[in-house]
């Protein structure tokens, strides 16, 4: 079953958290509209979680991190875990600027594994 897609936002003592989860879907996208009077700082953590096939099958799985339209990282890994789940993950920081918006995007593939869930999560430092 595909949890419905949900964007979150919390304030916590004036910290800002977002977040964002698509279920299995194959991308997803963060947007955290812009503030006035002050820059941000933001932790940035992108999951992506499959299901590893029986052993024996080649299978691996890619994630693409995006931030404003730039690439920010792309990996592919071996699924490598038979039968159980898999994961990619890819934590970073960015600064954003007084009166700025930050969008986060995530892409990923697979071959061989199922797709189980994409995520991003933001945190004010």
């Amino acid at each position: 079953i595909t949890p419905p897609h949900s964007l979150q936002a919390v304030a916590n003592a004036g910290a800002e958290q977002w977040q964002v989860d698509v279920g299995d879907a194959d991308v997803a996208t963060l947007h955290i509209p812009p503030t006035l009077g002050r820059a941000r700082r933001f932790h940035i953590d992108v999951r992506c979680v499959v299901q590893c096939p029986a052993e024996g099958t080649a299978a691996w799985h890619a994630m693409t991190v995006e931030v404003n339209g730039r690439r920010e990282r792309s990996r592919q890994i071996k699924t490598s875990t038979p039968g159980q789940a898999d994961r990619l993950d890819y934590h970073f920081r960015v600064e954003v600027p007084v009166g700025a918006a930050l969008r986060v995007r995530a892409l990923t593939r697979v071959h061989g594994a199922v797709r189980r869930r994409l995520q991003i999560e933001a945190a004010e430092a």
